[in-house]
């Protein structure tokens, strides 16, 4: 079964608009499989919280397995490439970190972790210049490019390799930009990567 890694505070205004530091090393937390929600199937609003927030993120999946990846082959282990959703739970974020605990239950719940359609990797020339963007309701409200990130992707490979074996199927959150807000039920959100659609749903 797939492991998915999340990267928090990547991009510099993100961290800045939570009043966060702009961490030296990344920041790593994880998902398990029961937080995926795939195929556009609706987010159902749980009852637990009261301040669910969209985070928009380029999603890499890894393609084989490896141990301690040096830097500059990373690259070749990203197999397919989307957009997805990190779901966060401010309220009991904000309350765990006040506290110094961890922020599974904010971050980890069922279906947290929306995931879009794939594509080839090797669509992406460059890949630490890709566009991506989220309309909500018609309206853009996130705008993303992977040169802004602070850990390209081939670090955070090369990071998380030390600690974790990456297996065929393991999924890489690669941290969210800028303009993160809260959603409420009838909002439609529709992620792209450049100007492909990777996802579109409904909040129910």
């Amino acid at each position: 079964m797939s492991k998915i890694f999340c990267i928090g505070r990547n991009y510099v205004e993100h961290a800045k608009e939570l009043n966060n530091a702009v961490p030296s090393k990344p920041v790593v937390f994880m998902k398990p499989h029961t937080s995926l929600l795939r195929e556009n199937k609706s987010f159902f609003m749980p009852s637990f919280s009261n301040n669910i927030h969209y985070e928009l993120e380029v999603v890499l999946k890894i393609g084989k397995n490896g141990k301690a990846i040096a830097e500059e082959f990373a690259h070749r282990y990203i197999s397919e490439i989307t957009v997805g959703i990190d779901f966060t739970a401010r309220d009991l974020q904000d309350e765990c970190k006040t506290k110094g605990l961890p922020w599974e239950i904010a971050k980890a719940f069922d279906h947290s972790a929306v995931v879009g359609n794939f594509v080839a990797a090797d669509k992406f020339a460059d890949k630490q210049n890709i566009n991506f963007h989220l309309l909500i309701n018609g309206e853009k409200k996130q705008v993303g490019n992977t040169s802004n990130v602070i850990f390209n992707f081939n670090f955070i490979i090369h990071y998380l390799s030390q600690y974790f074996t990456l297996q065929q199927g393991d999924l890489i959150y690669t941290g969210t930009p800028s303009g993160v807000g809260p959603i409420k039920i009838g909002d439609r959100l529709e992620g792209f990567l450049e100007e492909d659609k990777m996802f579109d749903f409904k909040i129910e």
